[in-house]
């Protein structure tokens, strides 16, 4: 998620709650908690294999 999606309406004007905001942003970028639930073999480019996973993909539902 881009990070001006999540910001896009926060106004934060006390210092204090600023400075936790940022260190708790900081502490989620350093230490994220989620792990991906199965590992990616291989990044797909080439765009037959593409077209071909999103027809079954569209013949599925």
């Amino acid at each position: 998620m881009a990070m001006s999606s999540i910001l896009t309406n926060v106004k934060i004007v006390d210092p204090k709650k600023i400075e936790s905001f940022i260190k708790a942003l900081d502490a989620s970028a350093d230490d994220p908690k989620r792990e991906p639930s199965t590992p990616v073999s291989r990044q797909m480019t080439n765009i037959d294999e593409i077209r071909r996973l999103m027809a079954k993909k569209v013949l599925m539902r």
